[in-house]
This record gives C-alpha cells, structure tokens and sequence, in this order.
C-alpha cells in the first residue's frame, strides 16, 4: 500500500504588490495554518518518508512549518503543475507515504482525478489553502497508480482545526 498526502500551499501574502508569484511567502494565517495542519498529520500518525513540492517559496514555507523532517524535493514542474504532470512526479516518488505540496486549480483537479470516491466535505472541489486529502493505494509502487485509483481516508482544512 502507498499513502499520499496532497496538500495545497498555505495561504500567502499579497502586501507586496512587486514580488513575483512565485517568490510570495505565506502570511500570518498561512504560518500558523501550516504548523497546525503539521501537528495533525503527526497526531494522526500520517507522516510522510518523501516530499514531493513546487518550487515557490509558499510552498517551501508550508514545508518549513509542517515540522517534518524527510527527503524533500522542490520542483519548478510543480510550479502550478496540472493533473498531469502532477501523477507523472508522483509515478516517480520513492517513499511509501509521500506529501505532495501543490497549488490551485491543478491540486483539486488532480485530488478529483486520482479518487475513486470524493470524500464528503463541502470544501473538496475548491481545495483552500493548505487543504490536506490523505488518501491509500492499493498498489506496491507509485508507477502503478492511475486515474480513480485511490480511497480517500481523509480530508481537512485548517480552519477545522484552529477553531
């Protein structure tokens, strides 16, 4: 069995109106979002061996502030990547639960594809930020997994859990 975390980017700061997309960090919410969301993966023993991640700096701040401590490996093709090319990374992951850190609208539109079944939350199909599916395949290796392959065992976003 693989497990894959897929996890949207916390949420960003855009109080400066000059900084390139790709260079925006995450703002005070999108901090405390990302280490909260950290804190439950862990709680719930889903902790992942690989990282899979954009390049950006929102993404490889989210990173920092999950708290994990693994091989991880940030990728200009993740940078607003599609379904796509996002399974085509994940067919090529090593590690047996793998947190896969991306951005809308390519994240919620890879989450719908790899499903058999969409969990039941209202907030599945728009993905928020820093939004977290857990979800089991029942195959030996990444390379295996194709559309509708997966069960969702969880999803949750962080206002979820911050109250």
């Amino acid at each position: 069995m693989k497990r894959l975390i897929l996890m949207r980017h916390a949420k960003s700061a855009w109080d400066d109106p000059l900084l390139e997309d790709h260079a925006r960090p995450l703002n005070g919410r999108g901090r405390v979002s990302a280490r909260v969301v950290g804190e439950w993966l862990r709680a719930k023993k889903y902790v992942p061996d690989q990282i899979l991640s954009s390049s950006s700096a929102r993404t490889r701040e989210t990173f920092s502030r999950l708290g994990f401590v693994c091989d991880a490996q940030f990728l200009d093709k993740l940078y607003h990547a599609g379904p796509d090319i996002m399974l085509d990374v994940l067919r090529d992951a090593t590690g047996d639960t793998v947190l896969m850190l991306g951005h809308n609208p390519g994240i919620a539109w890879f989450a719908q594809n790899i499903l058999q079944v969409a969990p039941p939350h209202s907030r599945f199909y728009d993905y928020p930020t820093c939004a977290t599916l857990v979800a089991d395949f029942d195959v030996d290796a990444w390379r295996e997994i194709g559309a509708g392959g997966g069960k969702a065992v969880e999803f949750v976003i962080p206002r979820e859990l911050t109250g």
